[in-house]
């Protein structure tokens, strides 16, 4: 199963919106099969590691990181091949999530081969978490990726930050990037800092969708994210789009973006991760409507003062019990910057 999850993470950047997934076939003490998805439309796992172990499946036990399918997609279902290969045996490390693939397990039960789950299961969990949150929750995982100072300073006071951090921390960043199915910004950060918000500092065959939050429709004709593929806008109100966005209207009541329903439409356009870079405005409004699931905090060692921006623009704690608490996932030194990884 540790081989077949290393399969998955082949996939790390390119399944979405698919899950990560790798299968190894074994027959006695020798693999005789392996696969991985690769994309979307692609054969899965399953079906590539039956393929190269062609009538040597026949007797084998199959070791796959997700339950395999149980309906006709783009792809035959892989349930169905695995029986029709006459394995014996099937372990999935978890069970899928996804209403649609019709248990897959139990149609292997019911085909009188024995299957199991569960083996290294938070292992696998934490390879698809945005797939598992879309198909839990509706909504993709959301990672907020913070650049700060020692003393949690995140910009000049005018809103520049090119560059905080060292250049092994800006490329780990990317490949955080390089993993989510989009990555949004706020129009506030697109004046201020003109990104382009793509991957450049690792190689990849796919560019995540580039989303703004932008209430007035303020982003520049002119700003750099426009260029390349197409740009998704949420405002909150109507107006006239940019050249090459597509515009969302999602008011709420205070007039900007209704951020919950902004997640659910991100979700039913197939986003698993989320990767957010954003000002300490943004942050805070997503952190103060409990959108956030994941911090990704690079820290300087560094000091800019008080006049400084912040990380997470929130209301004044008027006790320590009202403050936002986070459980510690990794602590880890990234060139001349610490990594720090946190969850709500």
């Amino acid at each position: 199963m540790q081989r077949a999850l290393a399969l998955a993470e082949k996939g790390l950047y390119t399944a979405t919106p698919n899950p990560r997934v790798g299968c190894v076939l074994v027959k006695g003490e020798k693999v005789v099969g392996e696969g991985w998805h690769e994309k979307a439309g692609g054969p899965h796992a399953e079906a590539r590691a039956l393929v190269q172990a062609s009538a040597a499946s026949r007797g084998a036990t199959a070791y796959v990181t997700l339950e395999p399918c149980n309906h006709h997609g783009k792809t035959p279902p892989c349930a169905e091949a695995l029986i029709n290969a006459k394995v014996v045996r099937v372990v999935a490390a978890m069970r899928d999530p996804n209403p649609e693939s019709k248990k897959g397990g139990d149609a292997i039960i019911a085909a009188g081969i024995p299957f199991e789950s569960g083996l290294l299961e938070e292992e696998a969990r934490e390879l698809n978490i945005g797939f598992v949150s879309r198909m839990t929750r509706g909504r993709p995982w959301v990672r907020m990726k913070i650049a700060a100072t020692l003393d949690g300073r995140t910009a000049l006071g005018n809103g520049a930050s090119q560059w905080i951090t060292g250049p092994e921390a800006r490329k780990d960043g990317h490949r955080w990037r390089a993993r989510a199915c989009a990555i949004l910004t706020g129009a506030g950060t697109i004046r201020a800092d003109n990104p382009q918000l793509t991957v450049r500092e690792v190689e990849t065959s796919r560019q995540p969708l580039r989303v703004i939050t932008d209430s007035h429709l303020e982003t520049p004709a002119n700003a750099r994210i426009l260029q390349g593929d197409k740009v998704l806008i949420f405002a909150a109100r109507e107006g006239k789009a940019p050249p090459n966005a597509e515009v969302v209207v999602l008011p709420n009541p205070q007039g900007k973006v209704e951020l919950k329903k902004m997640l659910e439409e991100l979700g039913r356009r197939g986003v698993n991760e989320l990767h957010v870079e954003g000002g300490f405005k943004l942050n805070g409004s997503l952190v103060r409507e409990g959108c956030v699931d994941e911090f990704l905090i690079y820290l300087n060692p560094s000091f800019l003062g008080d006049s400084a921006q912040g990380m997470v623009d929130l209301a004044e704690a008027t006790s320590l019990d009202r403050r936002v608490a986070l459980k510690l996932r990794s602590l880890e030194r990234v060139g001349d910057d610490i990594r720090v990884i946190a969850r709500v």
